[in-house]
């Protein structure tokens, strides 16, 4: 059983693509080089402040907008260990997995929640936060574990056949 200790950074509802990487830095040559833009538009210095193992807490509708793959892949390599939201944009949350992103629904937590509190996540169990507090989150299914363990669906897909 995997447990996820970290400093949260909170976000509102709707946050889109344009927002985690805005289009103008999509050009630059590596994903190190675009994530120190990443979430600019809202907040400027967010990207400097994420330290490894940090959690993202959103609202409702996080990733929503265009479907491109570096946003979740510019928050994985800022040291996100995972983002917890009220809900996902669906194709953001499939290009979340597949990158290796870790995401966590649970509607309740991020209200009761507040930047700069440490949490703990207990894979397929609950969220503590401040306090002791506990928030259950729900399983998540055999397949998505094995892409995550992986680092992501190409990586998850050369290990099953032998590469």
């Amino acid at each position: 059983m995997e447990t996820i200790r970290g400093k949260v950074w909170s976000l509102p509802d709707d946050v889109d693509t344009d927002i985690i990487i805005p289009t103008e830095y999509l050009a630059l040559p590596t994903v190190d080089d675009m994530k120190k833009f990443a979430f600019s538009p809202l907040r400027p210095e967010l990207a400097g402040k994420i330290e490894a193992g940090d959690v993202i807490i959103g609202g409702k509708n996080f990733g929503c907008g265009s479907s491109r793959e570096q946003a979740p892949e510019i928050i994985k390599h800022l040291g996100v260990s995972c983002v917890i939201a009220k809900s996902f944009a669906r194709i953001f949350f499939r290009n979340a997995f597949n990158n290796g992103l870790l995401l966590i629904e649970q509607p309740d937590l991020p209200d009761a929640v507040k930047e700069g509190d440490e949490i703990e996540v207990r894979m397929d169990e609950h969220v503590i936060i401040a306090g002791g507090k506990e928030f259950p989150i729900q399983p998540l299914p055999e397949n998505l574990m094995e892409i995550l363990a992986a680092g992501g669906l190409v990586k998850a897909m050369q290990k099953r056949n032998g590469r």
